[in-house]
């Protein structure tokens, strides 16, 4: 395999688990020293585990801006600077218009919108000119789901904040894209119902994906991979859809 970001210092937040983590092992395995948060010590210490002696582990809530900034102090410190950006850090749960609550509404924005603006800001004195930096959007942001109208909403805006930002940076040559996956087989997607339900909603997601799949965390990490390296120089202010087609029919 290429080491096509050898020297590179990335950082992933909520890197734990899920596409988080398999984007870090990604980047790692083409040279970076990756950075990686997550809420949970014990689940942040399997994954730096499992990606090896590039990784470092930061316990961190993405909401929490005093968690953000023990983030960039401890980078700061131990590398001085920022190549990468994969502001990866977000969730949701689903509820019916009528049932969404103020908790529900603020938890989701919280995370998913207040959470990557800030983690953003609050990298630009480490990142590096020409840096790359990648948000997590989602299909959710351009197809109806019924009971997800929240977390929907907040990945549209996450959309937004790409064309805007890669503006407010182009002079420092900051690429600011996003990442948009389809419907991926991680814990998180599992969780969204009971147990006894998970194989019945894999299986209906995977029918209305044109190459009649669920995709894999890993497929999302190689995309990251390729937008944080010099192979995507000349792409800016983009949404690219690892979602087997499903936004496009």
């Amino acid at each position: 395999m290429s080491k096509n970001l050898a020297e590179k210092i990335a950082l992933v937040t909520g890197g734990s688990s899920g596409i988080g983590l398999a984007s870090a092992q990604e980047l790692a395995r083409r040279g970076a020293k990756v950075y990686i948060t997550g809420r949970r010590q014990q689940e942040l210490d399997a994954a730096v585990a499992l990606i090896g002696p590039a990784a470092t582990g930061i316990r961190a809530d993405a909401s929490v801006l005093s968690d953000l900034d023990n983030v960039f102090a401890t980078i700061a410190s131990e590398s001085g600077r920022l190549d990468v950006l994969f502001a990866n850090s977000g969730g949701g749960d689903m509820l019916p218009l009528g049932a969404i609550t103020e908790e529900h509404f603020d938890r989701i924005f919280g995370t998913n919108v207040r959470g990557v603006l800030f983690t953003v800001q609050k990298a630009l004195p480490l990142l590096t000119d020409n840096a790359s930096v990648i948000l997590t959007g989602s299909t959710a942001a351009v197809k109806g789901t019924a009971n997800f109208s929240v977390y929907s909403a907040s990945k549209a805006a996450v959309r937004n904040l790409a064309r805007s930002w890669a503006l407010d940076l182009k002079d420092r040559g900051i690429r600011v894209n996003v990442v948009s996956p389809g419907p991926i087989r991680t814990a998180g997607l599992g969780g969204l119902v009971p147990e006894e339900q998970r194989q019945g909603l894999f299986d209906s997601l995977a029918a209305g994906v044109p190459l009649g799949r669920l995709g894999e965390p890993e497929e999302i990490g190689k995309t990251v991979a390729f937008l944080a390296s010099d192979d995507a120089g000349f792409i800016n202010a983009s949404e690219i859809y690892v979602d087997g087609g499903l936004a496009q029919i």
